[in-house]
């Protein structure tokens, strides 16, 4: 469903202006007018990361007049695989400072904002205020909620992505869209509270070309907000398997509407699981029955699994050589999380603990484990809390 554009036109684009958008005022169906939308636009984007940095890029190149970018942290050199907007001479320096250089750079007609804050419940409405959409490029939960609440409450478009390791969803959320347009909220996709326990990039990792892939879908997604052109996401959620080259879309209604069948739209989808790979029914992002869960891996303390190796249990870790090259439990089998997934069988032991760093990529690998008869186990916390705890520390010593 196409929407009325959000923005009246700029009267007139600078001759250099026009020469440099010349290929977006020859689509059909965009043309001049929609050109000078963008140059009247201002939207925010919440944080300068793996999805912030292309959506700013692509924003930027598309002549946006106004971009508030938000964003409390400083460039890392892990950063750098996936955030293009930095470079390494920015290692250190602050993130939205990037966004100055590269908007300059590309489009000097655009203004950039930026903010250097965190963003929380408390501010969020206020740092919001006055952009015509918003883009949610972060990466914790707890901020996810605080800018769709301030979203809610403006009244704006919430354009909205999330990627992990290689799995990633993207859709639009509006708490008031134009008549004839249901509206839908990020509650309708996630309850209060529910992506609390998702794990962080950091401890699953992401791959760095979907970032790019989604961080520009989003950009698309605002232009086409403020354009008035084509059909935006609200309603609907793109979810992404880059390893099987897949993209499914699954339709997304208020939790209290009922679908045709009488009954709730769909139940919210935890987070994990889309980004475990989950097919989008069983996400809970379609009307279909619940799947039988299976039986929950057993989770062990340091302790208890120190007792099991010792009973004759094998302890399994799945992470990277580059990590376990900093050490390992003692008497640990080494086989990375891809080998495992892909080969269960090369576990050839009746029983393991499977150790990652801090139980994520352990609860995969015991699934596929367990799915291959193997009867295999967690160490809770990984080798974190191994490295924590009492019993770690009697091994080392």
């Amino acid at each position: 469903m196409a929407f009325p554009p959000l923005v009246e036109p700029l009267a007139e684009l600078s001759d250099s202006e026009h020469t440099r958008t010349a290929r977006h005022r020859v689509l059909a169906g965009f043309g001049d007018v929609a050109q000078r939308r963008l140059a009247a636009a201002h939207i925010a984007v919440v944080g300068a990361g793996g999805l912030g940095s292309p959506a700013v890029l692509a924003l930027a190149a598309a002549g946006v007049g106004t971009l508030t970018v938000i964003d409390d942290d400083l460039v890392e050199a892990s950063n750098l695989q996936r955030q293009v907007m930095h470079r390494v001479g920015d290692v250190g320096a602050a993130k939205v400072d990037s966004a100055v250089r590269i908007a300059a750079d590309l489009s000097p007609t655009t203004l950039v904002r930026p903010v250097q804050a965190v963003l929380t419940p408390a501010n969020a409405r206020d740092l919001l205020a006055g952009a015509h959409v918003v883009i949610d490029g972060t990466d914790t939960f707890e901020t996810r909620e605080a800018v769709a609440a301030a979203c809610e409450d403006l009244g704006v478009p919430l354009v909205w992505g999330v990627v992990q390791e290689f799995h990633a969803q993207a859709t639009v959320f509006w708490s008031t869209p134009p008549a004839g347009a249901v509206p839908v909220r990020l509650a309708d996709l996630y309850p209060p509270d529910a992506g609390r326990e998702a794990p962080t990039c950091a401890q699953v990792g992401v791959l760095g070309a979907l970032c790019l892939q989604v961080g520009a879908l989003l950009a698309t997604e605002a232009i086409k907000l403020i354009t008035g052109v084509g059909d935006p996401l609200l309603g609907r959620v793109l979810v992404i398997d880059a390893l099987r080259a897949r993209t499914d879309e699954v339709p997304l209604r208020p939790a209290d509407v009922p679908s045709h069948g009488g009954g709730v739209a769909r139940e919210p989808a935890a987070p994990e699981d889309v980004a475990a790979g989950a097919s989008p029914a069983s996400a809970g992002l379609q009307a279909a029955p619940e799947p039988t869960r299976p039986a929950p891996i057993p989770q062990l303390t340091p302790a208890e699994a120190l007792a099991a190796q010792r009973a004759g249990a094998v302890l399994l870790d799945v992470r990277e050589p580059f990590e376990t090259a900093r050490g390992v439990i003692p008497g640990s089998m080494l086989l990375p999380l891809g080998d495992v997934l892909a080969e269960p069988h090369r576990v050839e032991t009746p029983r393991v603990i499977v150790v990652c760093q801090v139980g994520m990529r352990a609860q995969r690998a015991a699934v596929a484990l367990r799915a291959a008869g193997i009867e295999a186990s967690v160490l809770a916390g990984g080798m974190d809390a191994w490295n924590r705890d009492a019993a770690g520390a009697a091994v080392r010593a």
